[in-house]
């Protein structure tokens, strides 16, 4: 499932990220943060604007990155789902070295010959989550992945 997330929002590069990932992130250090007191989520993957992949969870662990969510029928996603964060605004671009490496992580992750679910967060939470939001390209996605129209959520394919 991919997601998008700046700390604070739109600012890029810090070191915020990760320590809310890891739940070390100094809540007084602005006031953004205030609003996160005491919210503990996890996520699998984070990729930085310039395309570094740091991993927060095995693969084979539950990470707590959707929340109430539902794809495809299957309630609970955190159950079944990787989660893998973009350094980014919800409807903001991302930048290309980003997308190379989601689609490098998902290859990789989904094994020779084979494709993986890919969805946004805004599509497994909708009405409640908008992320990655308008600016994420699903079109650059599908191309990089090659993968059948199967694996991506309805419309998507027609929309890019």
């Amino acid at each position: 499932m991919v997601h998008s997330i700046s700390l604070p929002p739109g600012v890029y590069g810090g070191a915020q990220v990760e320590q809310f990932f890891l739940n070390q992130l100094d809540v007084s250090a602005h006031p953004y943060f205030n609003r996160l007191r005491g919210l503990r989520v996890s996520t699998h993957f984070f990729i930085r604007r310039e395309g570094e992949c740091v991993q927060f969870v095995s693969c084979l662990e539950r990470a707590w990155h959707a929340g109430a969510s539902v794809w495809r029928g299957r309630s609970n996603c955190n159950d079944f789902s990787v989660g893998i964060e973009l350094e980014g605004l919800e409807g903001e671009g991302f930048e290309i070295a980003q997308y190379a490496r989601l689609c490098e992580l998902l290859t990789s992750l989904a094994g020779p010959g084979r494709c993986l679910d890919v969805a946004g967060h805004e599509q497994v939470s909708a009405g409640r989550k908008g992320d990655p939001g308008p600016g994420f390209d699903w079109a650059r996605t599908i191309s990089g992945l090659g993968w059948p129209a199967q694996c991506f959520p309805e419309g998507v394919i027609a929309e890019s």
